[in-house]
Order: C-alpha cells, then sequence, then structure tokens
C-alpha cells in the first residue's frame, strides 16, 4: 500500500497530517520479483500522523485487528490492520533517525568511494611506470639499431655498463703488540689462584 492510497482509507477517520512508510529490503524486493509476486514498490511499516491525539487513539483502537475491507476488487481487502498509538512519540524523533541512516549509509558510500579511487589511481600509476619503462627500453633499442648501422658496435658500451667499478681504500695497519715485551704474571701466583698444587 502506497502513502495515496493510505491517506485515501485513513483520512474518512480524522485529518491526517503526515505519513511516513518505510520501503522494504533492496534483497527482499529482488527476491520477491524473481518468486513472481508484486513488482511495484513494497513498504515494510509506517507511521500515521493524525491533528489530534484522540483521534490516533480512537482509531488504532478501532482498525486494530480488523480486516481493511473496502471494494472486493482490492488487493487489501482481506490484510489485516496491524496498529498501534504511540504515546510521546514526536515526529522530529522519526526524522531525526531516518537522517542518522542517511548519514552513516553517505558515510560508508563515500569510504568506498574512496578506496576505490586509491585503488585506481595505484592502477594508473603502475601503468604509468610500465609504459615509461616500455619506452625506455624501445629507445635503447633504436640506439642500438642506430650504432650497430653506422658501424660502431655497442659491445663496449654495453662493457662499460657491465665493468663494475672497485674501489680501494688505504687501511691502516693493526698495532703489533706480539713484539714487545709485556710484564707477565708468574705461574706459582697463577696456580695460587686457581687452584693448582705444586
Amino acid at each position: 500500500m502506497d502513502p495515496l492510497k493510505l491517506r485515501q482509507i485513513l483520512s474518512h477517520y480524522g485529518e491526517i497530517q503526515r505519513i511516513y512508510l518505510t520501503p522494504e529490503d533492496p534483497a527482499a524486493q529482488v527476491h520477491r520479483k524473481r518468486a513472481g509476486g508484486f513488482r511495484g514498490k513494497e513498504f515494510s511499516e509506517g507511521w500515521v500522523e493524525f491533528s489530534r491525539k484522540s483521534v490516533a487513539k480512537r482509531v488504532a483502537n478501532m482498525l486494530n485487528g480488523e480486516q481493511i475491507g473496502g471494494k472486493k476488487r482490492s488487493s487489501f481487502f482481506y490484510d489485516i490492520w496491524n496498529i498501534k498509538y504511540l504515546s510521546k512519540f514526536k515526529w522530529e524523533d522519526l526524522t531525526e533517525e531516518i537522517a542518522y541512516k542517511n548519514a552513516v549509509r553517505e558515510q560508508k558510500l563515500a569510504l568506498e568511494i574512496s578506496a576505490a579511487k586509491r585503488e585506481r589511481d595505484f592502477y594508473l600509476s603502475k601503468v604509468e611506470k610500465s609504459r615509461a619503462l616500455t619506452s625506455i627500453e624501445e629507445r635503447m633499442k633504436k640506439k642500438q639499431k642506430v650504432q650497430q648501422e653506422s658501424g660502431t658496435t655497442a659491445e663496449p658500451s654495453q662493457d662499460k655498463q657491465v665493468a663494475k667499478v672497485i674501489r680501494q681504500f688505504p687501511q691502516t695497519r693493526p698495532v703489533d703488540t706480539a713484539g714487545k715485551s709485556k710484564p707477565r704474571l708468574s705461574k706459582d701466583i697463577l696456580a695460587g689462584v686457581f687452584g693448582g698444587g705444586s
């Protein structure tokens, strides 16, 4: 039942100000359409605001659990009303919750978009690097062909590139202490310290 039909039915009982219906879950909608059910838009629950509280209470008590009725060929004729009066409920509470859900959904969407952009940028940078490397290789090949055709061989240049430069740094010689005489401890003193008997 869409908001227009709901307003048409309930306006017989009193003046209605606002109506909000929650759309059904998209996954359930896809499943229903595949199963051959109703192809239009369906709603899972809704809120109706009457201009007077007393009318809202009376309508909720009167219609809850009753058959919707109306014209017999209507698709809602055999359906049952499930209505509850919400005391101390303000329309701002409903709109606040909807706004919060929308903000969360938009934030998730923005995160997914930024992640996709990062992946795309990374991929494009890699593509640019590979293009640059292939163009360098092609230029090197062309250069070698030109050198070969002109008579100069490219082998010496390759040798220059391959040959590694080994640098030698002057080393300071270690100090030789073995040649100089050091005062040594006598074997008797060492035997006394370590418990060796004579």
